[in-house]
């Protein structure tokens, strides 16, 4: 197989609330990178490595304040950058990540309604400026989430908030696309599958992939 050239966008995260589809879009993403000849690590947060997939249980299963909760989150975050994300992007590789810190604003931020600031100032101790090249954003009203999530699996400890919690995290969301609109690509998430794919495709096109 001949290899493609190098992407100059290589850091590719994928957000939305619980429901918005993004799971299925993320796998078909990844498929069609290989498929260009891009050596491709598939990976999500919370977790990546062994100790940040412990970390996840607990977040999702254990309770916890909302601090506890945003530490456990950096934490796991701080292990995968170093054990996964940054040696992929060294080597040349391109990293396709299920949430990153996005999430953690729009979630622990917006959702919980836990200072922002020090969100950030835990997101520049830990990152240390690396940031994603593009977001693809799943927009999808909570309401309609929520109808998606019924009764498809035993719902985690955020899947268990009620629906005003997820238009809090949609706001979320939508803050930090309009504070980063160089990397966010909206994506519409309501309409049918082959719809939502052509937007993720073309926001891909339009950066060169």
């Amino acid at each position: 197989m001949t290899m493609a050239p190098g992407p100059t966008c290589r850091f590719i995260t994928i957000e939305g609330i619980d429901g918005a589809g993004k799971t299925t879009h993320v796998t078909a993403l990844v498929e069609r990178l290989r498929d260009q000849g891009h050596e491709v690590v598939h990976t999500r947060e919370p977790g990546g490595t062994p100790l940040a997939e412990s970390l996840r249980e607990l977040v999702l299963h254990r309770p916890m304040d909302a601090l506890t909760e945003a530490l456990l989150i950096f934490a796991a975050r701080r292990d995968h950058l170093r054990e996964v994300i940054e040696p992929a992007l060294a080597r040349g590789a391109m990293v396709v990540c299920d949430r990153f810190t996005d999430a953690t604003f729009a979630y622990q931020g917006a959702g919980r309604g836990f200072d922002t600031a020090v969100l950030a100032q835990l997101e520049a101790w830990v990152q240390q400026g690396r940031q994603p090249d593009l977001t693809l954003w799943f927009d999808l009203p909570a309401a309609v989430a929520a109808q998606r999530l019924a009764g498809a699996r035993v719902p985690d400890r955020f899947e268990q908030q009620p629906q005003r919690f997820f238009e809090q995290v949609a706001d979320g969301y939508r803050a930090r696309a309009q504070a980063h609109p160089e990397r966010f690509a909206v994506i519409r998430a309501e309409g049918p599958r082959e719809d939502v794919w052509r937007q993720v495709e073309a926001a891909l096109a339009a950066r060169g992939l």
